[in-house]
């Protein structure tokens, strides 16, 4: 047998029943697990800035210029674009886990290695593997985040993680205080401590990587079926366990042509050739964000110190105050990218932030300034651009086939690196460098076009992808597409049932008593959503919610939807609560539901709708009662 050669044709729920899991320790586990090394590249990339200039000072210990620190830095931008080439397509080949370890390992040698650097040699060596394994981490991580983490809110997951990079940044400008201050460490110890400590904070990631799993999706696609459906029920009793409640049953199958391995020539022909629109979008939200990240990432310390005398000592509090800004972006804004949608949310922090960098360049060629108003500026800009620059990881793990999905992130981060990541820095510092205002501002001018291009194409090509399951975005290369389903209708029909299972009419008493329960919330579904349309007048029609961004933002979803299906779930488990007493505090109601198990912004979602509906009275901000009880008091 060949290695492409096809195993079995086997129906999976596997991806069903990912998606319909209730928020548990083990999403937990895996946000922590996986997510942390954005931290670790925000730490690694802003503490060789931080300590660029001890580098080159007599007694550092390594006698490095600083033409050959940005050397240094050019070539962990290399090591990270071929990093996530080579194990992006490993990653699609070998499987989620081994290579999200294997980076990892990859990324803590080369760490330690760079705190004994004594030659520029052995310095560029070790930045070239560290960025490698960085590289990878990036294609291993995200399609392995987005295949475990469920659709309803894998987009504020996605983004939270993603802008957690920042919190790196944000350490490793604290820590440099302090490990470059000679009164607490020698000159030659300092900065090599500070490369030791990001291999502490690896390896603790490593032990708890040590209980993520492989990515079910990857598992039975591979013919590991068994494997997958055994993970998939370690994590649904463990689930039972913890919430002390059944999971509903999954509804969707999906059937899979097994294959241990897929060609890399058949996967680059379907990602560019089938979808080249999205190729085109992926490309442009990639390169908009490494242009004026890198640009301005790599030149913030000279651009304030040439043009607005901060110190050099200074220069980490007002990135510590920029990368926060950065972090607040995705956090804050993530959950809208699940409910207003991905276009109108991504296509709106890149047009948002490219407003906001040209007002940046009118303050500077304006007037000499304020060093505190640029620095606000500067962090309301990176406020909406870190959202957007993260959603661009989210996209294209989402809208391509999943034997494809590592190999998607490696690529477009890649070529947006490469062609972004180079030019940004190069031209703002080389216009920083000439001192005049009006160059520097030419600059970000040329950033809000590249970051505007994006939005724009965004607006054009971008996916509706929010709360969708991955293989309804993209089918996965494995799918059987060949169904038969028209001829399974006739046969069901000649067996006295509407197509899709339902009993011929006369027979409702035979009818499985699952499928009318399912019939009875898809109506329920149905007479909400149409509610929610009727009242969508006024200001109202822009409120953010489910469903919006499904064909248009005012077409109802389908109620097979499992976004809709859970909010269905979570109103009728809150109705029930509520039969049982007069009057509860909301506190004490989400504890009676198991609430905290439900996901980030959930609860009170449900709540809103079921008090909307009439399940509930709200009493007041804190309390809420059972309607039919209302009239009692």
């Amino acid at each position: 047998m060949s290695s492409t050669a096809e195993l079995n044709r086997i129906e999976t729920q596997v991806p069903a029943r990912m998606d319909r899991l209730p928020w548990s320790r083990f999403h937990w586990r895996v946000v922590f697990g996986l997510g942390l090394v954005w931290i670790l590249d925000g730490l690694e990339v802003t503490m060789v800035g931080n300590v660029a200039a001890r580098l080159t000072e007599d007694g550092s210990g390594i006698d490095i210029s600083a033409g050959q620190i940005g050397l240094a830095a050019a070539i962990y931008i290399v090591g990270a674009t071929l990093g996530a080439l080579f194990f992006g397509q490993l990653t699609d080949r070998w499987g989620r886990k081994k290579l999200f370890l294997i980076t990892l390992a990859v990324y803590i040698v080369a760490t330690v290695a760079t705190a004994f650097a004594t030659t520029p040699l052995f310095f560029y060596v070790t930045r070239f593997f560290t960025g490698a394994g960085i590289g990878g981490e990036y294609a291993a991580i995200n399609s392995a985040i987005d295949e475990l983490i469920p659709a309803r809110v894998r987009g504020r997951v996605d983004l939270t993680i993603n802008g957690s990079y920042w919190l790196g940044s944000a350490a490793g400008s604290a820590l440099a205080l302090v490990l470059l201050n000679t009164s607490i460490f020698a000159a030659d110890l300092g900065w090599r401590l500070a490369f030791g400590l990001g291999a502490v904070l690896g390896l603790t990631i490593l032990v708890v990587r040590r209980h993520v799993p492989e990515s079910p999706r990857w598992l039975f696609i591979h013919g590991q079926e068994d494997e997958a459906e055994r993970i998939v029920g370690d994590i649904e009793d463990d689930v039972r366990e913890e919430t002390g409640q059944e999971l509903e049953d999954p509804e969707d199958t999906l059937v899979i042509r097994q294959r241990k391995t897929i060609p890399f020539r058949e996967i680059a022909k379907v990602a560019f050739t089938k979808y080249p629109k999205r190729a085109v979008l992926g490309l442009a939200l990639f390169i908009g964000q490494a242009f004026i990240y890198n640009g301005v990432t790599f030149n913030l310390g000279t651009l304030l110190n040439g043009f607005y005398d901060v110190s050099s000592g200074m220069v980490p509090l007002f990135v510590i105050v920029w990368a926060l800004a950065n972090f607040a972006g995705p956090v804050t804004l993530g959950r809208l990218f699940d409910t207003v949608g991905r276009k109108p949310m991504i296509a709106g922090t890149y047009l948002g932030s490219a407003v906001v960098v040209t007002v940046l360049g009118f303050y500077l060629t304006g007037t000499e300034g304020n060093r505190w108003i640029f620095l606000a500026i500067l962090a309301a800009a990176f406020f909406l651009a870190s959202s957007g620059a993260s959603a661009a990881y989210l996209t294209v793990s989402e809208i391509f086939p999943m034997e494809t999905r590592a190999l998607a992130i490696a690529f477009f981060y890649a070529v947006g690196t490469a062609v972004g990541g180079i030019t940004g820095p190069l031209l703002f510092g080389r216009l920083i460098e000439s001192g005049d205002r009006g160059l520097v501002a030419l600059a970000f001018y040329i950033g809000a076009g590249v970051m505007a291009i994006g939005g724009l194409i965004e607006l054009v090509f971008g996916v509706k992808a929010e709360k969708s399951d991955l293989e309804s975005l993209a089918a996965p290369l494995t799918s059987d597409e060949d169904t038969d389903s028209d001829e399974e209708a006739e046969g069901e029909k000649s067996q006295g049932k509407e197509p899709g299972g339902k009993e011929a009419e006369g027979d409702e008493d035979r009818e499985d008593p699952r499928a009318v329960e399912r019939r009875q919330r898809d109506a329920r579904i149905r007479e909400r959503r149409a509610r929610q349309v009727a009242g969508s007048t006024g200001s109202r029609r822009y409120r953010p919610g489910p469903g919006q961004g499904v064909g248009s933002p005012w077409i109802p979803p389908a109620p097979s939807e499992p976004s809709e299906r859970a909010l269905d779930s979570e109103i009728e488990l809150i109705t029930a609560a509520m039969q049982e007493h007069d009057e509860m505090a909301v506190a004490d109601l989400a504890d009676a539901v198991n609430a905290k198990f439900w996901g980030p912004g959930r609860f009170p979602r449900a709540l809103r709708v079921a008090a909307d509906e009439g399940r509930v009275v709200r009493v007041s901000r804190g309390r809420v009662r059972a309607p039919d009880r209302v009239a009692a008091h």
